[in-house]
C-alpha cells in the first residue's frame, strides 16, 4: 500500500529524553524519501511546539513547530472551543498555563472562582497541591479536564510518572473521574490530526510505542498502525491487550518494511 501521511509519536519512538532512539534517524530519512506528509503528535503537555522542535533539534532531527501537536495544543484548542468563558484552575506546569493564557483563556489561582479544573503532569505536585485540587473539584459543578492519560513517560533515566498519575490521584480523592481526558487517543486529538494532515485516514500511518494512545488513535481514526518496541510496550503488554497493531517493529528504522 502507498501511504501519503504519517503520524509519529515522539517519546519512546523518536527520542528518549533528549537522546535519539537508535534507528529513529534511519526511519525518518526513509519517510522523507517516500514523500510522506508527517505530523509529530505527543501527549507531553509540558512543552509548546516551538520548544518541542528545539528538543528534537538537539537530538539531531529537524522539525518545524507547525509539524508538532502536543497534549497542550489539544487541551488549549478544546478549552477554547468548549470552556472559553470558564475560570480555569490548573494543576500543571508553567508551559501549559502560559499556553492557555496566551489563547485568551482565564487561569485562576483562587479555588473558589474555578468553573473547571485542568489536570496534568506537575513535577512539583505535593500534598498541599492535592489538597487544593480536592477543594476545587469537590464541587460537582466544576468540570474536570485531563490533558492526557499517560500513566508513565519514557525518560533518559527510565520511565517516570506522567499526567495520568496526577489525574488518578486527584480523581481518587475527589471520588469522580474527569469529564474529559484529552491527548491521544481522544476525539479532539483525532480531529486535530485529520485537520493538520488533510488526508484521507486510509492514506495515513500511525507509528508509536503505546497501545492505549498511539495504536488506539490510529485504530479509531481508521489509519494503519505500527507499534515500535523502543518505548513502554513489551511482548507481555501485546499479548494481553485488546488492541492489535497492524505491524510491530523493532524500531522506527523498520518502517521501510511497511513502505
Amino acid at each position: 500500500m502507498t501511504y501519503r501521511g504519517v503520524v509519529l509519536d515522539v517519546d519512546g519512538t523518536v527520542v528518549r529524553g533528549d537522546e535519539p532512539i537508535p534507528g529513529a534517524a534511519e526511519g525518518l530519512d526513509r519517510l522523507e524519501r517516500a514523500g510522506l506528509r508527517r505530523l509529530f503528535v505527543s501527549n507531553n503537555p509540558t512543552k509548546r511546539p516551538p520548544a518541542y522542535a528545539e528538543r528534537l533539534r538537539r537530538a539531531g532531527f529537524d522539525a518545524h513547530p507547525d509539524e508538532i501537536v502536543t497534549a497542550g495544543t489539544i487541551t488549549t484548542d478544546y478549552l477554547a472551543s468548549n470552556h472559553a468563558d470558564d475560570a480555569l484552575f490548573v494543576v500543571g506546569e508553567d508551559a501549559l498555563v502560559e499556553q492557555l493564557a496566551d489563547a485568551g483563556l482565564t487561569v485562576v489561582t483562587d479555588e473558589g472562582r474555578a468553573d473547571a479544573a485542568v489536570l496534568s503532569i506537575d513535577r512539583t505536585f505535593d500534598y498541599d497541591r492535592l489538597s487544593a485540587a480536592l477543594r476545587v473539584c469537590d464541587d460537582e459543578e466544576v468540570t474536570l479536564v485531563g490533558t492526557d492519560p499517560d500513566m508513565v513517560i519514557p525518560a533518559a533515566e527510565g520511565d517516570l510518572p506522567g499526567s495520568g498519575a496526577i489525574i488518578n490521584a486527584i480523581a481518587g480523592v475527589v471520588g469522580r473521574d474527569p469529564d474529559m481526558v484529552l491527548g491521544k487517543p481522544s476525539d479532539p486529538a483525532q480531529r486535530i490530526v485529520r485537520e493538520r494532515l488533510g488526508l484521507p485516514p486510509g492514506d495515513c500511518l500511525v507509528v508509536g510505542d503505546r497501545l492505549d494512545t498511539d495504536i488506539a488513535l490510529g485504530e479509531r481514526a481508521g489509519m494503519t498502525t505500527a507499534l515500535v518496541r523502543t518505548g513502554v510496550t513489551d511482548d507481555r503488554d501485546l499479548a494481553r491487550s485488546d488492541l492489535s497493531p497492524d505491524y510491530v517493529l523493532d524500531s522506527l528504522a523498520d518502517v521501510e518494511t511497511i513502505l
